[in-house]
């Protein structure tokens, strides 16, 4: 009989000694084999736990490395969860993380030691290459693994939301074995998988390369961040690394096909592109599908408090340029329930908010029972027994086929004109005009007024002019301002609260 796993780790201890000598992680200059990675995490946990910590969280404070990934696995080993910060990420924003944590320990490498003390934290301070210098201790280690249970966090990851203020998603072992396996499946990941990843290290998306990775023996090159402004040279990247499997956001794979690189390159080992976090521009998807037409195009959906993505639709036909991409149905263990404002089950061709229940539901946020209760909240289908769900803040509906689509934000909804408009359908409209790689739309709702941005190589009066033409007279954007560059969240999500503030700012001056 084949005994459950109840442990993240399970899947390093399980792939090591089948390919010990495998590139595990690596970057363009340096690499980590499996039996390397597994040494050097469990000495990292061996540490920890002489230093006394046992489920408390850890921050990792370091540069994005495929060291960093070995930090977090030896957190894990410890008993404890880990806290990825960055110091890209605002320093007033780490300060908020570093209070609501009260954190004992930070784990830095040599570029950060000293950084660190210019925050809020005065606790304990760690060197990532003193600690992999311990001895491992095997069996106080299968002690901390044999007390385990699959509902203990093994990480908190702070997310923004719209207010800016961060909140800390705790997810378990359980939530993220379910993901891994789901996700695994649906990429069809094996050995011969060459991860190329994207995101940075403090944000739930790197997930879908660090345990697939030990899952399958399978390696994740960390794409060096200064390539994403050099879409040419990132090509060349993914081909000179043999990479084959992408979890991208949507706009790096825009920002490719946007500049016409596929006129001068194919990242000819591509086969699996996943893409998420916005919605993927028709015109732009299918510059990607002319370029590799025998690739597999996934487009996966899902929020950091379900543990990354719970949602996933393989692209298996053509699809109109007004027709979204939908996402498709949840993975497995995972059911979406569409509410209307009743809380019954949207008609079909009804909008209603997509809402989510099973083990892909983390814990809630870290030391905010409030706002958790907010959002992780009593199924209200089910009146028998206890039965959260989280509510997403998000818009779907069921197509004529049976398949799920993303339609907007609730909050980027608006009422204008005596019409309630989703902005996501003025975007859909002007992403397919030529020469916009992509757009965004923001209400200003003390002057009644729709605010467009766009990037590409068309001018604000064309768009205009597209605009009048192709949506009604309500839809019709009140201002069109270009930019070089949209500007994107950590979680590659377009930064609609930076627009916002963009445009106040400059209604000011």
């Amino acid at each position: 009989m084949m005994e459950r796993q109840n442990n993240v780790l399970e899947y390093l201890d399980n792939i090591v000694d089948i390919c010990p000598g495998k590139i595990c992680y690596a970057n363009k200059s340096e690499h980590l084999t499996f039996k390397e990675v597994y040494n050097s995490a469990r000495a990292i946990g061996t540490f920890l736990h002489q230093k006394g910590h046992y489920k408390r969280p850890v921050v990792v404070f370091m540069k994005k490395h495929p060291k960093t990934i070995v930090a977090f696995l030896g957190v894990i080993y410890a008993g404890c969860f880990y806290v990825p910060i960055d110091e890209e990420m605002p320093a007033h924003r780490i300060d908020m993380i570093i209070d609501n944590l009260s954190p004992e320990a930070v784990i830095c490498d040599n570029s950060t030691m000293d950084k660190i003390r210019n925050f809020s934290y005065r606790g304990e301070v760690y060197n990532y290459d003193d600690m992999i210098k311990t001895a491992v201790d095997d069996e106080v280690l299968s002690r901390i693994a044999e007390k385990a249970i699959d509902t203990d966090p093994i990480y908190i990851v702070f997310t923004s939301g719209s207010t800016g203020v961060p909140k800390g998603v705790v997810a378990c072992h359980r939530s993220v074995i379910d993901y891994i396996e789901s996700l695994s499946e649906v990429l069809r990941v094996d050995n011969n998988t060459v991860f190329g990843n994207q995101t940075p290290l403090y944000v739930d998306a790197c997930l879908k390369e660090i345990f697939p990775t030990l899952k399958c023996g399978a390696t994740a090159y960390i794409i060096p961040k200064e390539l994403f402004m050099f879409p040419l040279k990132l090509v060349e990247f993914l081909n000179e690394y043999k990479i084959n499997t992408i979890c991208w956001v949507v706009p790096a794979l825009t920002m490719i096909s946007g500049l016409g690189v596929f006129e001068k390159k194919i990242p000819e080992y591509l086969h699996t592109i996943a893409f998420g976090s916005e919605v993927f521009p028709m015109k732009q998807f299918k510059l990607w599908r002319k370029a590799l037409p025998n690739a597999r195009f996934i487009n996966l959906y899902g929020p950091t408090e379900a543990t990354g993505m719970s949602c996933y639709y393989e692209v298996d036909r053509e699809l109109a340029d007004d027709e979204p991409i939908p996402i498709g149905k949840p993975f497995k263990n995972t059911e979406i329930l569409l509410l209307n404002d009743s809380n019954e089950l949207a008609e079909k061709g009804e909008p209603g908010e997509i809402c989510i229940r099973g083990t892909s539901l983390t814990l809630g946020y870290y030391r905010d029972f409030e706002k958790t209760n907010e959002f992780f909240v009593q199924n209200p289908l089910n009146d028998c027994y206890p039965e959260l769900i989280y509510r997403t803040g998000d818009l779907g509906m069921y197509n004529d086929r049976g398949e799920l689509v993303f339609l907007s934000r609730k909050d980027h909804q608006i009422k204008h004109m005596g019409h309630r408009i989703e902005l996501g359908e003025i975007e859909m409209v002007v992403n397919r005009m030529e020469g916009v790689v992509s757009s965004c739309c923001i209400f200003d709702e003390e002057n009644k007024k729709i605010i467009l941005y766009y990037t590409g190589n068309c001018s604000k009066a064309d768009v205009v002019s597209y605009s009048k033409e192709k949506l009604p007279r309500y839809m019709i954007p009140n201002l069109v301002l270009k930019l070089d560059s949209m500007p994107l969240t950590a979680n590659g999500k377009i930064n609609r609260l930076l627009l916002k503030e963009m445009y106040i700012t400059g209604r000011r001056s």
